[in-house]
């Protein structure tokens, strides 16, 4: 079993040092690493979020999931206003590290070098993006003095590729369109394009991940009191959606697979986006990452579960 879970994990870790290399060695520079980012955000994500649900089976399963997965996502964010504290000076940023999850830069990649396809993990991710695009954005305009409103929280998301790829697969997903499309004549021609596209994406995404790991030792405590937190958290979060969703419904090992990896993810990537983080930026990306290499060790004992 070592072996087979070193198959896994080892293709990653090559990803993600290719990507530090890239940056120590200039190989690509800033300039190169917003063109892959938007190849990334633009093209490869929309598609995959597309195919993801319309491809997926829409069953009271998937509503259970977006309702326990919004709503946990909602009780990390209030713990990290009422814990922010804990790490003194850097406490404006530090619930927005607690909740969300990057499922769409990371989530679809790993679960997609576990199980062999993508689509598995949009249950669990439905909840979580639509959490990112209406209360996680929605708050974080608020440290920046903005107001949030319904409006631009719905710009926001009509305006973003990755919500748009998202949209339309759940709409044609739900009307039955992909299934049909999937038995038809055509089905051959769809999913092969489809795979064309999507088929870099994981490569891309670690590149990308592994170009902008950084870790700065002079915030060590107060990004380790972060990330403990987030595990604590999402460990009980881990826990309480399994616990309900599978007394409502028959336990399934992939879907079990797909809530390891979603709360094993780092927060969002978009913080910077969307705020003005300022001095805050090193906080927030030195978090990011040791989180981001707490998720790989997590994803080797993942692996190593989906072999049992």
């Amino acid at each position: 079993m070592a072996l087979q879970v070193l198959q896994m994990v080892l293709p990653i870790v090559v990803l993600l040092l290719l990507g530090a290399l890239c940056r120590k060695k200039q190989i690509f520079d800033m300039k190169g690493l917003a063109g892959l980012k938007s190849v990334v955000g633009d093209v490869c994500l929309p598609v995959v979020l597309f195919n993801a649900f319309f491809t997926a089976h829409y069953s009271p399963t998937v509503v259970l999931l977006f309702v326990l997965v919004y709503a946990g996502f909602a009780a990390a964010l209030a713990a990290g206003f009422a814990l922010r504290k804990l790490v003194g000076a850097h406490g404006k940023f530090f619930p927005f590290l607690l909740a969300s999850a990057e499922g769409g830069m990371l989530g679809y990649a790993l679960y997609g070098v576990l199980m062999g396809e993508q689509s598995g993990f949009a249950a669990v991710d439905l909840g979580q993006t639509v959490f990112a695009y209406t209360a996680f954005l929605g708050l974080l305009s608020l440290t920046d003095g903005q107001k949030p409103t319904a409006k631009g929280l719905l710009k926001n998301m009509v305006t973003n590729k990755c919500c748009i790829g998202m949209a339309l697969g759940i709409l044609l997903g739900a009307l039955g369109v992909g299934q049909w499309v999937l038995a038809g004549p055509a089905a051959g021609l769809v999913t092969g394009v489809i795979s064309a596209i999507t088929a870099p994406t994981s490569a891309l995404v670690l590149l990308v991940v592994g170009y902008e790991l950084e870790l700065d030792k002079s915030l060590l405590k107060p990004v380790a009191v972060t990330v403990v937190c987030r595990l604590a958290l999402m460990a009980v979060l881990l826990a309480a959606v399994s616990f309900i969703t599978f007394r409502i419904v028959p336990y399934d090992k992939g879907l079990q697979i797909a809530l390891m990896i979603l709360y094993a993810l780092p927060a969002p990537f978009i913080i910077p986006l969307f705020a003005d983080v300022g001095e805050e930026g090193k906080y927030i990306s030195t978090s990011l990452s040791v989180h981001t290499l707490c998720t790989i060790l997590l994803f080797v004992a993942i692996a190593a579960f989906s072999l049992t």
